[in-house]
C-alpha cells in the first residue's frame, strides 16, 4: 500500500469515530449550567460515543423547546404550569435533578455582611425602599455601615427559573407581592434593570456599586460578591449552603409528578430561597438510539454524578429521592 493511500486510511480512522457520535441536544435553565457542564464532560469518558450540547437559555425558553421539540431535553428551574404540560404532544415528565440556593447579592463599600427578611426584601424589588440606610434594612443589622445610597435593583430580562424561585418566594413572604407580581419565569418587575441570565445578574451586581440582585449560590461565588443570611421560618437568619438547602429539601413535600416547591421550608436550618432544577424529558422517545443514550446518561447522573453536586455548591438529592427519580427514568421509552 502506497504512502497516500496509508495516509488515506488513517484519516478515515480518525474521522469515523468522530462522525459516529450521537449529538444530543438539550436548553434551558442557566442555575443548573455549571453541574450540567461537568456532568457532560465527564459522561463522555464513560461514553465517548455520545456528546451533549446544552444552551443556556433560561428556563422559559427551555420550555418552549422540548415543546416545540427541537431539543431532546429542557431543563427548568421552575416547574412547568397545568397548562404548559397540556400542550405537550405526549407525556412530558419532570426529572428532578439536584437542588440548590438563590442568593441575594449586593455590592456595597466594605462588603458588609447583610441579614434580610423577606419582607424588607419584597419591599427593595417593590421600589418602596430605595436608600441602603433605610431603617428597615438597618433595624436588621446594627454596627453595619450601611450608606445613605440608592439601590440599584438587578433582575432577571429573560424567562428564568432563578426568577420562578425568587418570585414563588416573594409570593410566600409578602402578601403585597403576590397580588401585585406574583410568581413566574417572567414578571413584570416594579423597578430595577435587566440582565440575561445568572451571569447577567452578577455581572450586573459586580459593576454596579449599589446594586442588589438574586443569582444562583454558585455565581455568587465564582464572582466574589457578598450573599445576604435569610431570615427563615423558623426566624433564623441562615445563609446559604449545602447544608441549609438540603434542610429545606428535606422538609419539601414531593408528590408523585415531582413538581414542588421547597422556598420558605420550616426547620430552623432550612435556607428559605431554595429551590429544585428539573430536565424535562418525554415519557416515549422519538428517536430510540438517543432515548437510550439519554436515559443511560440520566441513569449515571443519578448516581455517579450526584456525588458531584456538593463541589459545585448544590445540594445532591436524598437517597430516598434519588430512588423514586430512578425508578421515573426506567419507565422512559425508546
Amino acid at each position: 500500500m502506497n504512502k497516500f493511500a496509508l495516509g488515506l486510511l488513517a484519516g478515515l480512522c480518525l474521522i469515523l469515530p468522530a462522525s459516529a457520535q450521537l449529538l444530543i441536544n438539550g436548553a434551558g435553565a442557566t442555575f443548573p449550567q455549571p453541574i450540567y457542564s461537568k456532568w457532560f464532560d465527564e459522561y463522555a469518558q464513560v461514553d465517548p460515543s455520545v456528546r451533549f450540547n446544552y444552551q443556556g437559555i433560561g428556563s422559559g425558553g427551555g420550555q418552549k423547546q422540548i415543546l416545540s421539540e427541537t431539543v431532546d431535553f429542557g431543563a427548568s428551574d421552575g416547574p412547568m404550569s397545568d397548562e404548559n404540560i397540556a400542550r405537550a404532544p405526549r407525556t412530558l415528565w419532570h426529572v428532578p435533578t439536584v437542588a440548590g440556593a438563590v442568593v441575594i447579592s449586593y455590592n456595597l463599600p466594605g462588603d458588609p455582611a447583610l441579614r434580610l427578611d423577606g419582607q424588607v426584601l419584597a419591599d427593595i424589588f417593590l421600589g418602596k425602599v430605595t436608600k441602603w440606610n433605610d431603617p428597615a434594612i438597618a433595624g436588621q443589622n446594627p454596627g453595619a455601615n450601611l450608606p445613605n445610597q440608592d439601590i440599584i435593583v438587578v433582575h432577571r430580562s429573560d424567562g428564568s427559573g432563578t426568577s420562578y424561585i425568587f418570585t414563588d418566594y416573594l409570593s410566600t413572604v409578602s402578601p403585597e407581592w403576590k397580588q401585585k407580581v406574583g410568581k413566574n419565569t417572567a414578571v413584570n418587575w416594579p423597578t430595577g434593570l435587566g440582565g440575561k441570565g445568572n451571569a447577567g445578574v452578577a455581572g450586573q451586581v459586580k459593576q454596579s456599586s449599589g446594586a442588589i440582585g438574586y443569582v444562583e449560590l454558585a455565581y455568587a461565588r465564582q464572582n466574589h460578591l457578598p450573599y445576604a443570611a435569610m431570615k427563615n421560618a423558623a426566624g433564623r437568619y441562615v445563609p446559604a449552603s449545602i447544608d441549609s438547602v438540603v434542610a429545606a429539601l428535606a422538609a419539601a413535600t414531593i408528590p408523585e409528578d415531582f413538581r414542588f416547591s421547597m422556598v420558605n421550608s420550616p426547620g430552623a436550618a432550612a435556607y428559605p430561597i431554595a429551590g429544585a432544577t428539573w430536565i424535562l424529558v418525554y415519557q416515549h422517545q422519538k428517536d430510540s438510539a438517543k432515548g437510550e443514550k439519554l436515559v443511560a446518561f440520566l441513569k449515571w447522573a443519578f448516581t455517579d454524578g450526584e456525588k458531584m453536586a456538593a463541589k459545585l455548591d448544590y445540594a445532591p438529592l436524598p437517597a430516598a429521592i434519588q430512588a423514586r427519580v430512578l425508578a421515573r427514568v426506567n419507565q422512559i421509552q425508546f
